[in-house]
């Protein structure tokens, strides 16, 4: 068995291309590899790497993080700025003995003395995308803090060996130098290849007052299914944030463990997710919720598949 999942339909691309890849007898930290640098590549995903929304100084702080499931090891980036696929810059650090985590200019010098391709990541589009939500927030009184679109992975290869991996640009907007939940493990992500793993998105500042990757990694363990340990742990949680803040921001998990057996859960309506096993062709699921508050798993049909490129890919006009 093997099989790949991640966070939001623009993972597609790199799933399909990882899922051939694991077919063909390739390794999870490679096919995951390709798969995450897929989506930041593309700039049209703007939450993500080329194209990522900038910070309130119009700079693109990118975050990112790698889990080998095997050996534990972590690698991780946070506001590292002009660097393209940082997802590849925190593989490479998971395999030093430490100083695996890394931050802002700290970060830089390490991409650029390990020889990573420096790149101005602010686009055009994204300088349209900022300039129009400055307009909107002063004549709308609108928040700035939209848009937090973490693309997390996890895969299982046919020897059984799994990894996770995130990368982000954080939230539209934010203050120069915030970090959310994606580079940091048990929160944003955590895989352990002789259990499974999980990865998050939406609101990191409540994600990680939780540490809901871990968590779910662990009821996995205790013998819950993937779908059971996603709905425990995010419900759970979600009950917590409530009774403790007065609300809960987004969270959205997903998981897969060492069988090839995965689950998601959310408290919001609207997510979409990927999934490609051996047994299930890469495949677009929306997350709804019945009458009764029950969540269930919809394939996304053709129009919506449509709408969806057509939507990021649409020309934009200054404001």
């Amino acid at each position: 068995m093997f099989g790949i999942i991640a966070t939001w339909r623009m993972a597609l691309e790199g799933i399909t291309e990882a899922d051939q890849m694991l077919r063909d007898g390739a390794n999870c930290q490679d096919a995951l590899e390709t798969a995450v640098r897929a989506v930041e590549d593309f700039e049209y995903y703007k939450s993500v790497g080329y194209g990522g929304l900038p910070n309130e100084e119009m700079q693109v702080e990118l975050d990112a993080a790698w889990m080998d499931g095997d050996t534990l090891s972590i690698g991780a980036v946070a506001a590292i700025k002009d660097y393209a696929n940082p997802v590849s810059i925190a593989r490479k650090l998971s395999l030093e003995p430490v100083n695996n985590m890394l931050v802002g200019e700290g970060a830089e010098k390490y991409a650029h003395k390990n020889g990573f391709e420096r790149k101005n990541m602010l686009t055009e589009r994204a300088k349209i995308h900022y300039h129009n939500r400055m307009k909107e927030v002063k004549e709308l009184e609108l928040k700035p803090y939209s848009g937090h679109d973490t693309v997390g992975m996890v895969d299982l290869d046919m020897d059984g060996s799994m990894a996770a991996a995130t990368s982000t640009s954080g939230l539209f907007m934010k203050r120069a130098g915030r970090v959310g939940d994606s580079p940091i493990s048990g929160s944003g992500f955590y895989v352990d290849s002789e259990v499974g793993g999980a990865t998050a998105t939406g609101l990191g500042e409540d994600l990680f007052k939780g540490c809901l990757s871990y968590e779910i990694v662990r009821l996995m363990k205790e013998g819950l299914t993937p779908q059971e340990a996603c709905e425990k742990a995010v419900g759970d949680f979600d009950e917590v944030l409530k009774k403790r803040r007065g609300k809960a921001g987004d969270l959205f998990l997903i998981a897969m463990n060492n069988k090839g057996e995965w689950g998601c859960a959310t408290n919001i309506e609207g997510f979409s997710f990927v999934v490609a096993t051996e047994n299930l062709k890469p495949t677009v699921f929306l997350v709804k919720f019945d009458e009764n508050g029950k969540q269930y798993f919809e394939e996304a049909s053709d129009e919506w598949m449509e709408n969806y490129m057509k939507t990021r890919t649409a020309p934009l006009v200054r404001k």
